[in-house]
């Protein structure tokens, strides 16, 4: 529940918003980290000490279901010469440290992050007759840090969000995310640390499915050389009809698809509708009760355990230095994914060099045969796994949103995994590795090649490898929401 209003008014918790040169006295009882983000933004607005502010009425540290304390709200006139039209600009409050007390985020020193580290923010396009800003982006924002904080995951430059809708809920083509760096917000130095902050772009389906298979710097450099795509300050236009593709056909080939060959994909891991079985043994085998098969009749854990995997999965899905995302809210099943840099070196190791799977924890299990199921979106990647991450040597994961279970693909070069030629399927409890040569990739991907129009064929679709004792299966949405899965 938000309230609108200025950010001069007094709001239920805060006094209004002062300028750089507040009095002292006034300034000790304001907020000292919201203080500092309030000095950046008076910086970049001196005319606007007051701006348009959504505000939680319960605030998240007492109980309120959004994060965000408030959102301001920010009208920037742009540069029509440099090809920046006037815009909204939306500023979040709430994922750093704001009160330095503890009561939201723990305090660690002034030389790290503030809390999370930053904030998001957000410009959209102004309508010709618009004279107040529409307050959805703020919701959006809420929506992206409730996942945050729930998953205490964060975002870097580069990242996406897979959204699945209209951004304002209407029939808008931009229904997904990338993440940039704000081209005008500078870091901020608090005395609880430093802020940046983060960019929301949104984008079309296309446009994603290109940040998927190459990386999300690359999409947004092309969408800054487009105006009517967001142009230099990437400012989101809902009512934006065609893709960068359709306005400028030449950047799929000249600039996307020679990207792909030449660099594979950034993408390391996606949260999905995914799970499998080991063939190898029936589920009622009780030799190893640390192990669990994944399929129709699940093993239950003991809490120890289950904790001890989960942990495992946590460290074990740290690719490059980021967790792959759960979906912020599972009722819309939107998937969401970082999108890293490669490392000098595929390894799937922490940066800190030790090993992402405590041995002790779990005991490797070697499967001979492995059946894998995925829904139809998480199937599509497939793909993408093999062509731009596992043929440039690297890998690639599937976390399942129902449960502590993942999937990872790698290839013959990545260091730490614990699949190898002899044993290509190997798992750690729910954790199963497969290790795919790079002949086999190549056949897979000729077999596999109907996935990339997913629309031609009814499911389930069965893909399968005796040779090899794999098989994958693309099944309905709803086999996965039983719970069983």
């Amino acid at each position: 529940m938000a309230e609108l209003r200025p950010s001069g008014a007094p709001g239920p918790t805060a006094p209004p918003a002062p300028g750089p040169t507040a009095p002292p006295a006034f300034a000790s009882l304001f907020p000292p980290g919201l203080h500092a983000i309030y000095g950046e933004c008076r910086r970049l607005y001196p005319d606007q000490p007051n701006p348009l502010q959504v505000t939680a009425i319960v605030k998240y540290w007492l109980g309120g279901p959004d994060p965000l304390d408030y959102v301001s709200m920010y009208r920037n006139v742009g540069s029509p010469s440099a090809n920046i039209p006037e815009h909204w600009h939306y500023i979040s409050f709430g994922l750093s440290d704001l009160y330095g007390d503890n009561r939201v985020h723990e305090f660690t020193g002034t030389d790290g992050p503030s809390g999370f580290g930053f904030e998001l923010t957000f410009r959209l396009k102004r309508e010709t007759g618009e004279s107040a800003p529409p307050t959805w982006p703020a919701e959006l924002m809420q929506g992206l840090a409730r996942y945050v904080f729930q998953s205490e995951n964060t975002f870097c430059s580069g990242d996406h969000v897979s959204w699945h809708s209209p951004l304002d809920n209407s029939e808008s083509r931009i229904q997904h995310m990338l993440l940039t760096e704000d081209p005008q917000m500078q870091p901020v130095q608090t005395p609880f640390g430093v802020v940046t902050f983060l960019q929301i772009v949104g984008v079309c389906t296309e446009e994603l499915h290109s940040a998927q298979q190459w990386n999300g710097q690359g999409i947004l450099e092309l969408l800054r050389t487009v105006p009517i795509a967001g142009g230099p300050w990437l400012i989101t236009d809902m009512r934006r009809g065609e893709t960068i593709f359709e306005i400028n056909p030449h950047l799929q080939q000249e600039r996307v698809d020679k990207g792909i060959e030449t660099d594979g994909s950034n993408l390391s891991g996606v949260s999905a509708k995914c799970a499998w079985d080991d063939l190898s043994r029936p589920p009622e085998d009780d030799e190893d009760s640390r192990s669990i098969c994944i399929g129709t009749q699940p093993r239950r854990l003991s809490g120890k355990d289950t904790e001890q995997i989960r942990e495992t999965l946590r460290r074990g899905l740290e690719i490059n230095s980021k967790p792959v995302l759960p979906p912020i809210n599972p009722q819309r099943q939107n998937g969401l994914a970082h999108d890293r840099a490669p490392s000098r070196k595929d390894s799937l190791e922490s940066d800190s060099s030790t090993a992402i799977i405590p041995h002790e924890l779990i005991r490797t299990r070697q499967l001979e045969s492995v059946h894998l199921k995925f829904n139809q979106e998480s199937g599509a990647l497939i793909p993408l796994c093999l062509r731009g991450r596992l043929l440039h040597g690297r890998h690639f994961t599937y976390k399942s949103i129902t449960g502590d279970m993942a999937i990872t693909f790698v290839s013959t070069g990545v260091e730490g995994a614990f699949a190898t030629e002899e044993h290509p399927y190997a798992a750690h409890g729910p954790w199963l590795q497969i290790l795919l040569t790079e002949e086999f990739v190549e056949k897979m991907l000729e077999d596999l090649e109907d996935l990339t129009s997913p629309e031609e064929f009814k499911l389930p679709k069965e893909y399968s490898w005796p040779e090899k004792k794999l098989k994958v299966s693309i099944l309905p949405d709803v086999v996965f929401d039983s719970p069983l899965h």
